[in-house]
């Protein structure tokens, strides 16, 4: 008479429900990028209908399909967190993947932004439980830098920019839901220590091996410090002083840094990181908008409606490879 092992006993669950199992033990923190892009394409459409007079039905459509891709990632996560929160851990001890746990508070910020005129009061919770949760996080992992006992150069990417440059994102609704001072404050963090790690990611890229190819396309993270610090500090002052041009053009000229590397980024292969290219974009796109605004003419005019076309390209082409990527059981695997 045979004997039935924990090994034998493991394999009479249904084939499909430990893939999906398994699968979902490996469900990324950095998914949570593609809200980020999809939710800055919404914010971008919503401000070319102020500035451009495009339709106002393709930001709503946008922004109502952001809102329930958000919650559906975050009931993926919170399941896995709940059934595999030794995953969770080890995502918040990996010297790359702890730096995209903020994607999840910045989200929240983007919503709150996209909801601030028509929803104020849901705006204000949304920003508000993103503040908190961002500053939350920016303390962890910012301690985490200080008292490492594993992180090296090779681990330095632009992603590291996240958990600290992000808090720039908190005074652009926050300067209308909250004290002034409070949106100083975040906007502070942000400013200064973008500098502090634009200096360390510049001499990581200048002097060590280049980036894996995994991580390649977080080079495009560079354009949203200076993109969406330009949109808060005029928020902030409202006025378009000389610091807000030294933000704007710095913004700028990084983006033809990246475009004169173009072919480059096209041979890349697909990953989950690829949408790295998608909100920084969105963040210059929106940029060049306001200075559109500002700055009446035909230039920054044809400036915004080609990077709004070339954004609204990018996300619908990331989202189809992601889709398919799913369709192949790409996602979600072992890394």
């Amino acid at each position: 008479m045979s004997t039935i092992t924990p090994a034998s006993s493991a394999s009479t669950a249904p084939l499909g429900q430990e893939s999906a199992s398994h699968r979902l033990e490996h469900f990324p923190i950095a998914i949570f990028s593609i809200v980020m892009g999809t939710a800055g394409l919404a914010l971008a459409w919503q401000k070319a209908h102020l500035v451009l007079g495009t339709p106002l039905i393709i930001g709503a459509a946008l922004r109502g399909t952001v809102s329930a891709l958000f919650v559906v990632l975050l009931i993926f996560y919170g399941l896995k967190a709940l059934r595999y929160p030794q995953a969770v851990g080890m995502e918040m001890r990996h010297p790359v993947r702890i730096n995209f746990f903020p994607t999840v508070s910045i989200s929240l910020l983007l919503l709150a932004i996209a909801y601030l005129e028509s929803a104020p009061e849901a705006a204000f919770w949304l920003w508000s439980a993103g503040a908190l949760l961002h500053l939350g996080l920016t303390l962890a992992i910012f301690g985490s830098w200080l008292h490492h006992t594993h992180y090296d150069i090779k681990h330095v990417n632009p992603a590291w920019f996240i958990p600290v440059v992000g808090n720039i994102i908190i005074p652009i609704a926050g300067i209308r839901l909250a004290s002034p001072e409070l949106s100083w404050f975040f906007f502070s963090i942000g400013l200064v220590f973008w500098i502090v790690l634009l200096t360390i990611v510049l001499y990581r890229l200048f002097f060590h091996e280049p980036l894996p190819v995994r991580l390649a396309p977080t080079l495009f993270i560079l354009l949203a410090p200076p993109s969406v610090g330009f949109i808060a500090y005029l928020g902030l002052t409202g006025e378009l002083d000389a610091f807000a041009r030294i933000l704007y053009y710095t913004a700028l000229f990084l983006a033809l840094l990246l475009a004169s590397n173009a072919v480059r980024f096209l041979r890349l292969p697909f990953f989950i990181s690829a949408w790295a290219y998608s909100f920084p974009l969105a963040a210059l796109t929106l940029a060049t908008l306001i200075m559109s605004a500002r700055l009446p003419g035909p230039l920054f005019d044809a400036m915004a409606t080609g990077l709004l076309a070339l954004l609204s390209l990018v996300v619908a082409v990331l989202a189809l490879r992601t889709v398919i990527a799913v369709q192949r059981r790409e996602i979600c695997i072992p890394e």
